[in-house]
């Protein structure tokens, strides 16, 4: 655990002291994460590639004993929220409580006995810039309550069960990409997901030794996954495939694209969709047979290529975003692209070290001389979830088929 997330720690279980009257039973942490491919995807039953971010979601946790569940986050300037856990109901709270409130529905709703519980929330992944934020506040629930109350969950697991609570509690149509991620990913690795049956590989990705950064600039251009244009996407990769006769798009052989293209007739909107998601299914196996091969450089015109089709195919991209990547290639990247669900939220930049400077000073004076908002660039690192909690769990899942 970073210096960081210890003292993130500390802070959370002292406020809860103070919120609650009585100390945590443990301090948990979940991350944000980075999408290094395969966008759109998840949902598909195709392939992702994301890495966990440095920035967190830390909650102190105790158990109740009186089907009550109190929230609070550092965030909000209010009393704790308190909620009865029976009447818990899919798509009754608006509010950010849906998202830990859901865990606790679907944990519920699976059979597994939560009599309640006191919870101190603190984040610092950047809320609606496309790194996940609703995910990790998710999933550090999910971590928390499993420990607490011994319920033996592996990490993806837990994951199926966040995004039910996304799903069906929040109303969000989301894929299992980012509460996998968050609950799954380890230091130093990428993780390759296969979102049909949840196995893994983790993939070396360290590129720092290779004098390369992975830059994140945020637009500062809000999203949320629950407006319609996500779901609209959603409902035309499912319509393309029930027209195709497959039961997902990742059924779809990339070499028999153009086949199945001509098969949609006139569907123009749909071709669209789907020769996205096909082609970015095969983006992801290409990235990771460079990363393997130990051609990391090479992967940066596959990231660019996968900006083009999310602009263009999926359509997607805002003129943020695109200026971002138009810049960052025109200063010398080795690739860029939109990384997220969409309409705003984040890029990602991969550069030489020694380009880190000049190229974040011209995404800054491109977006100024725009009129836009000015972004707001990290360098990406790896991080994982976790606890410092004396039941210390390590999450995990299945083995790559």
């Amino acid at each position: 655990m970073s210096e960081a997330v210890a003292r993130a720690a500390d802070e959370v279980a002292d406020r809860f002291r103070e919120l609650y009257g009585s100390a945590p039973e443990g301090v948990w942490a979940a991350p944000g994460r980075v999408n290094l491919i395969g966008e759109h995807t998840d949902y598909n039953d195709g392939f992702v590639m994301p890495f966990a971010l440095p920035h967190t979601t830390v909650a102190a946790v105790a158990r109740r004993e009186d089907g009550r569940l109190r929230l609070h986050s550092a965030d909000i300037d209010a009393a704790p929220v308190e909620l009865t856990l029976d009447e818990l109901a899919p798509e009754s709270d608006k509010g950010w409580t849906a998202y830990p409130a859901g865990v606790v529905w679907a944990l519920r709703e699976a059979g597994h006995e939560i009599d309640g519980a006191d919870i101190h929330l603190a984040s610092t992944v950047p809320s609606g810039a496309g790194l996940s934020s609703s995910a990790a506040l998710e999933v550090v629930v999910a971590l928390a309550l499993n420990d607490l109350y011994a319920l033996g969950l592996r990490g993806w697991q837990l994951a199926r069960l966040c995004q039910r609570a996304e799903n069906v509690y929040v109303g969000a149509p989301t894929g299992i990409m980012d509460q996998t991620a968050s609950a799954c990913c380890e230091d130093g690795h990428a993780l390759f997901l296969d979102t049909r049956d949840l196995s893994q590989k983790q993939i070396p990705f360290d590129l720092a030794a290779e004098g390369m950064r992975l830059l994140v600039v945020d637009t500062q251009v809000k999203h949320a996954h629950s407006d319609g244009e996500y779901g609209k996407r959603r409902a035309g990769c499912e319509k393309g495939a029930a027209l195709l006769g497959v039961d997902a798009l990742r059924d779809v052989a990339y070499e028999e694209l153009d086949a199945a293209l001509d098969r949609l007739g006139d569907e123009e909107e749909v071709r669209r969709l789907v020769r996205h998601v096909v082609t970015e299914d095969q983006r992801v196996e290409r990235v990771v047979s460079l990363l393997e091969s130990g051609d990391t450089r090479g992967i940066g015109p596959v990231l660019t290529e996968g900006h083009a089709s999310l602009r263009d195919d999926f359509r997607i991209s805002c003129p943020e975003l695109d200026l971002v990547v138009d810049t960052a290639l025109a200063t010398g990247a080795l690739g860029a692209r939109m990384t997220g669900g969409g309409f705003g939220g984040s890029a990602i930049v991969l550069v030489e070290e020694a380009t880190v400077a000049p190229l974040t000073a011209a995404v800054e004076a491109a977006f100024a001389q725009a009129g836009f908002t000015a972004p707001r660039t990290f360098t990406a690192a790896r991080s994982s979830s976790g606890t410092t909690s004396p039941r210390r769990a390590r999450p995990a899942g299945p083995t790559w088929r």
